[in-house]
């Protein structure tokens, strides 16, 4: 879809990453319809959905793409990294074993296949579940670490996922400035990253 035809200033893609179970369907759907699915609907490859905000008066189209954590759609989930402006990496505040794939697997796989400058936000979702086996200070100390945007997130109740949706794009607009006319009269900008490795 060209941005420029449904009068959007800019359009970006935003891949949603982690292991199977942490809630990355669940971030979309109440991020895109405000609602909780109650049953669980385990991703097949790659799933996409587009949501538009407005950011400083710029009006920007998210394409979101949801993707398994199964191994046998990887070549899925690989296929998304191409053109991502942004990856939001989710983990399970209840299950430990997501945040140490975070760590060893999924960072790697963001090194290996994305590009350079791309722009990464940590959640830690499923902060209304008691188990609680990954603390907060962890999650963000991983993020600083990398230079990572960082939220704790309960898609159940709402918590946070607005927010961080909204982070991430904003820091994407910061990095890709949309030109103004008085900007394309001036040499370009040095381009921002978003993370180092």
């Amino acid at each position: 879809m060209d941005p420029q035809q449904e009068n959007f200033d800019q359009s970006v893609k935003i891949l949603l990453i982690g292991d199977v179970c942490v809630g990355k369907t669940q971030l979309i759907y109440r991020y895109c319809e405000n609602k909780f699915l109650n049953t669980y609907l385990s991703t097949i490859g790659v799933n996409y959905n587009e949501k538009s905000i407005d950011i400083e008066g710029k009006k920007i189209l998210m394409k979101i793409w949801d993707s398994s954590g199964q191994e046998r759609f990887k070549q899925y989930t690989l296929s998304g990294y191409k053109g991502a402006s942004a990856i939001i990496l989710v983990y399970s505040i209840n299950d430990r074993g997501s945040f140490n794939n975070v760590i060893t697997f999924w960072t790697n796989q963001i090194k290996q296949y994305a590009s350079e400058n791309v722009c990464i936000l940590l959640i830690g979702n499923k902060i209304d579940e008691s188990n609680r086996q990954v603390a907060r200070d962890e999650g963000d100390a991983f993020a600083r670490q990398f230079g990572f945007l960082f939220y704790e997130t309960s898609a159940k109740e709402g918590t946070n996922v607005t927010d961080a949706f909204y982070a991430i794009v904003k820091q994407i607009t910061e990095k890709q400035p949309i030109p103004s006319a008085e900007k394309q009269h001036n040499p370009p900008a040095e381009k921002k990253q978003c993370n180092i490795f």
